[in-house]
C-alpha cells in the first residue's frame, strides 16, 4: 500500500489532475453537472482509458453526497430515474466499445465531444414542449453509452435540460441525481467485471475528500436567480478543460 501511494503521489501531471478535480467540485456544487466533462479530458492524459474512468468514477461517488437531500427535495426524482433505466442499457455498450479504443483516440474522442456539446448548448436551442418516458429513457442510454466509452454520461442529458424550459433548480437538482446514479452504476460494473485499477482508486480516493469540500462550496455559491452566471460558469470551465486536455498537449 505505501508503495502505491508514493506511484499515486509521483504520477506525471497528477497535480494538474488535483487543480482539475477542484475545479469540477466547484462547478458540480455549483451546477449539479460538469464534472466529468472538466475531469476526463484531465484525466485521460494522466491514466490509461479505464484507470481514467476508474478514477473518475471514484471520486465523483463521494463529492455530491452532502447536496443529496436538497436534490431529492427540489428535483423530480420519477425522471432522473428514467434517465438511469436507459443509462444501465447504455453504460456496458460503452465499455465494450471502450476496450477496443486506442488510449490517443480515447483522448481525442472525449475533449471532441466536449467541444461539440458546448457549441451545441451554447448556440441557444431550446426544447419545444416536453419528451414522453420512452423519449427520457432513449435520451438516459445514449448518456450511458457516452459514460461507457468517454466517461461523459451527461452531454445527452445536458442537452436535454440546458435546451429546456425547466427551472435551474430543477435542472441542477436532476443533473445531480442522474449522475450520482450513474456512479452507482459504473461502481457495479466495474465491481463484476474487475476493472477497479488499484492505482485509480487510489488517486481517487486520495482526491475524494477535496472533490467533497469543492461540492460543498460549489453548493453554497449558487443563486437560483443567477440563471446566466449559471451557464456562463459552466460554459467557461467545460471549454478550458476540453482545450487543455486534448493529446496534441501530451
Amino acid at each position: 500500500m505505501p508503495d502505491l501511494l508514493a506511484t499515486a503521489l509521483a504520477l506525471p501531471g497528477v497535480w494538474w489532475l488535483v487543480g482539475a478535480i477542484v475545479a469540477a467540485g466547484l462547478v458540480r456544487g455549483f451546477t449539479g453537472f460538469g464534472s466529468a466533462l472538466i475531469i476526463m479530458p484531465m484525466a485521460s492524459s494522466v491514466l490509461d482509458p479505464f484507470a481514467a474512468l476508474a478514477f473518475l468514477t471514484v471520486v465523483e461517488f463521494w463529492g455530491p453526497l452532502p447536496n443529496l437531500r436538497a436534490a431529492w427535495r427540489d428535483g423530480t426524482p420519477r425522471e432522473a430515474g428514467l434517465l438511469l433505466v436507459g443509462a444501465a442499457v447504455g453504460l456496458p455498450l460503452g465499455l465494450l466499445g471502450l476496450s477496443m479504443l486506442d488510449p490517443e483516440i480515447f483522448g481525442w474522442s472525449v475533449s471532441i465531444t466536449v467541444m461539440i456539446l458546448l457549441v451545441l448548448v451554447m448556440s441557444g436551442w431550446r426544447c419545444a414542449g416536453s419528451l414522453r418516458p420512452g423519449g427520457v429513457v432513449g435520451i438516459g442510454t445514449m448518456g450511458g453509452f457516452l459514460g461507457g466509452i468517454a466517461g461523459v454520461p451527461g452531454p445527452p442529458v445536458i442537452m436535454f435540460y440546458m435546451a429546456s424550459a425547466q427551472a435551474i433548480a430543477v435542472i441542477r437538482a436532476n443533473f445531480l441525481l442522474y449522475l450520482l446514479g450513474i456512479d452507482v452504476l459504473m461502481i457495479v460494473l466495474f465491481l463484476g467485471f474487475d476493472l477497479l485499477d488499484p492505482l485509480a482508486l487510489t488517486v481517487g480516493l486520495l482526491c475524494a475528500p477535496l472533490y467533497m469540500c469543492a461540492n460543498v462550496l460549489g453548493a453554497w455559491l449558487f443563486d437560483p436567480r443567477s440563471e446566466r452566471l449559471f451557464r456562463a460558469v459552466a460554459y467557461i470551465v467545460i471549454a478550458a478543460a476540453a482545450i487543455v486536455g486534448l493529446p496534441v498537449w501530451s
